[in-house]
This record gives C-alpha cells, sequence and structure tokens, in this order.
C-alpha cells in the first residue's frame, strides 16, 4: 500500500469535510453545529466556523489530522503485510 498516496487521500477527505461543514455553517448557522464542536474540542484555534478564517484553521488542521492519522496506519499495515519492495519505506 502507498502510506504516501493513503495519507494524501485520507488528509484531502477529512479537511473536505471539515471545510464543508464549515462553509456551510456560515451560512445555515444551525448546520452541523455538533460536528464543529467536536472538531473545535480537538482541534487548538479552530472555534466551530464562526467565520472563514476560522474555517481555514480548522481545514488545516483536518488535512494534517487526516494525513497523519492515515500515515501511521498505513506504516503498520504494510508493517504487518510484510511488505517487500526492498525500496525501502514508502513514504
Amino acid at each position: 500500500m502507498s502510506v504516501r498516496g493513503l495519507a494524501l487521500a485520507f488528509g484531502l477527505l477529512w479537511a473536505g469535510g471539515i471545510a464543508f461543514a464549515g462553509l456551510v455553517h456560515l451560512a445555515v448557522p444551525s448546520y452541523g453545529t455538533a460536528y464543529l464542536a467536536l472538531a473545535s474540542s480537538i482541534y487548538p484555534g479552530f472555534h466551530g466556523g464562526r467565520s472563514f478564517g476560522d474555517v481555514l484553521v480548522g481545514t488545516a488542521w483536518g488535512l494534517a489530522d487526516g494525513a497523519g492519522g492515515a500515515l501511521i496506519f498505513g506504516w503498520i499495515y504494510n508493517l504487518f503485510a510484510g511488505r517487500t519492495t526492498g525500496a525501502g519505506p514508502d513514504l
């Protein structure tokens, strides 16, 4: 499994989810409040999408969090899958 590809895919998906929820929340304040409250309790500096700048902060955190989590998952998966390429880690 390509760890780099997995990390990029998960990072973009997670960041996209936070960006989408945050942007819709700006237009419809009742949308995604529980989801954004959960994210704001985890990511420092993110306050639930109250402004466009806040949505950007949450999106950046989501990209880093999704990519980092997938990177660790992919590395562990490849470790247990017995990958034998001989080319070194695919980071």
